[in-house]
């Protein structure tokens, strides 16, 4: 593995009395790209939100480059360089394509231009439509919107919840696309995702969430056809 980005150690969280992620560690090497697999209610989310400084861990640490982030509040959790797209977009609907992704730049005004370059490069079509609401866009473009504005943060670590939720088959396969251009580029993700051939082909390594715990973890490269039972052990 590459030198360690991102380290969570032990942690655990929990939502009132409910335990949702319990003595939970895995790390992520700088440059790679982690599956975190799992079914429903499993705890991702739960740990995405836990590392981004949403939910506090009630037990152990998370530390990003030998620093401590657990604790830390959302904001300085994004200006050390974790930047989540969470399932439901969290963009502003009102608001043009260009405002939403210039949101993303909140901490890099100096570098606006060539944040915003980047993202229509990878997004082409957000370019075409940099005038147009939000609101306006198809669920797809939507996304396209908010891991742009992920990227205009030029975040050290990506953090993907079902990046191909609920969006058409064109659309999933132009996001699996995007994923794969930012491996090569050198881009740090860990990324959720309920697509498991789409998750492990961008990935490097994968690991397996049941009931808050790592269940299974390992190199995609050794996988094989092996991800068709992983399907059915954990999703079924």
């Amino acid at each position: 593995m590459a030198s360690s980005l991102l380290s969570v150690k032990s942690i655990s969280a929990r939502y009132g009395k409910v335990t949702a992620i319990e003595d939970l560690s895995l790390d992520v090497g700088e440059g790679e790209v982690i599956a975190l697999l799992g079914a429903n209610g499993s705890g991702k989310t739960t740990l995405l939100n836990t590392i981004s400084g949403f939910i506090a861990p009630s037990a152990s640490s998370i530390e990003l480059r030998g620093e401590v982030i657990s604790g830390e509040p959302p904001h300085r959790v994004f200006r050390a360089g974790v930047v989540q797209v969470s399932q439901m977009r969290d963009l502003f609907p009102a608001m043009t394509v260009l405002d939403n992704l210039e949101l993303g730049a909140v901490c890099h005004r100096a570098t606006l231009s060539r944040e915003l370059e980047k993202v229509f490069h990878y997004f082409p079509r957000l370019a075409e439509r940099r005038t147009q609401r939000v609101a306006t866009l198809s669920g797809g473009e939507q996304q396209m919107v908010a891991i742009g504005r992920a990227l205009m943060g030029r975040p050290r670590i990506l953090l993907l919840d079902e990046p191909s939720g609920g969006l058409a088959p064109r659309f999933v396969q132009e996001i699996a696309n995007i994923m794969n251009v930012l491996k090569a580029e050198g881009a740090t993700m860990l990324i959720v995702e309920q697509n498991i051939a789409m998750a492990l082909g961008a990935a490097d390594r994968f690991y397996v969430i049941r009931s808050g715990t790592i269940a299974r973890s390992g190199d995609v490269s050794e996988l094989g056809d092996d991800h068709k039972a992983l399907a059915r052990e954990f999703y079924l």
